[in-house]
């Protein structure tokens, strides 16, 4: 069982814009003063970018277009529809913004097992839409994959019993809490908890001021600190630069690496890039049109695969 992997699937985007269905409750959000066309350019010289630098760091990137046939501004962040488990499951995910939905499709599947890729079996979640359930992937929940927890912040976009579910299904233990950011002198729920927090093999970064209630604070680092897991506080406004929003991916030779935005990466102090970099070294890649438009960083964009190789 691992934590981290050296594949990582990304979906370059063709229509990418702000998405004024998921705008609602992601607060990270903004409006910028550019023609969609040009917003969309910025994105994929933003995407590419990115991709050549894991590349570079010999991450095995599987990059699959969108399409035209939908309208997808969000397509760019598949980790909220999918998830790849090393037992060869794959768990399909409930979209709060309904054009979000039509991101999943078959044909991205089909090309993993196309590259060798096992898929055993799929859980699919997608059916609580329809009573507005929603749990939107490794965005809601992120995975400590090696000591078999899963960390949740309750939103409009991640549902307790769906949540717990997931956990029972995938054997997770369940950690939950709420997470909240100010916006406009109001505490109003975090849209997602990858946002706040990311959990490497031996460490985790975690908003801890986005968490008002002192029980479940303490809970989630009670959770963290048994497993071993050095924990680096990030305050709410570092959050806001998409700090929280890390991965830690592999290299070809094993070699551990943090991946984040250029800004998440300029707003860490000196000594927390020493904490990270006691642990492995950092990958940022400058994100700023997604991140405004989309509201989401470099951790969204990539949708790790676990999955066997078929023998």
């Amino acid at each position: 069982m691992q934590q981290t992997t050296n594949t990582i699937l990304m979906i370059r985007p063709i229509n990418f814009r702000m998405n004024e269905q998921t705008a609602v409750n992601n607060y990270f959000q903004e409006d910028l003063d550019f023609k969609n066309a040009e917003i969309n350019s910025k994105a994929q010289q933003e995407f590419d970018n990115y991709v050549f630098k894991l590349r570079s760091f010999s991450v095995n990137v599987i990059v699959i277009s969108d399409t035209n046939e939908f309208d997808t501004p969000d397509s760019v962040f598949p980790n909220n529809w999918v998830s790849f488990h090393e037992n060869g499951t794959v768990a399909l995910y409930p979209m709060f913004a309904e054009n979000r939905r039509f991101e999943r499709r078959e044909d991205i599947l089909e090309e993993l097992e196309k590259q060798g890729f096992l898929i055993e079996n799929i859980i699919d979640y997608t059916s609580a839409e329809e009573e507005h359930i929603f749990l939107e992937g490794t965005g809601s929940m992120i995975l400590d994959r090696v000591n078999r927890k899963a960390y949740c912040a309750l939103s409009a976009r991640a549902d307790e019993e769906l949540f717990i579910e997931f956990c029972e299904d995938f054997e997770y233990t369940p950690v939950i809490f709420t997470a909240y950011q100010t916006v406009e002198n109001s505490r109003e729920e975090i849209y997602h908890t990858n946002v706040m927090m990311c959990v490497t093999e031996t460490f985790a970064i975690v908003c801890l001021d986005s968490i008002d209630d002192k029980h479940e604070k303490k809970n989630l680092l009670k959770n963290l600190k048994e497993d071993g897991k050095k924990v680096i506080a990030i305050s709410e406004i570092q959050m806001h630069h998409f700090a929280g929003n890390m991965l830690q991916v592999r290299g070809e030779n094993n070699d551990l690496f943090l991946v984040m935005s250029q800004a998440a990466k300029d707003i860490l102090t000196d000594q927390q890039i020493t904490q990270i970099e006691n642990h492995c070294k950092i990958i940022s890649s400058s994100l700023e049109t997604i991140e405004a438009c989309g509201g989401g960083s470099a951790r969204c964009m990539m949708a790790e695969v676990f999955l066997p190789r078929r023998k």
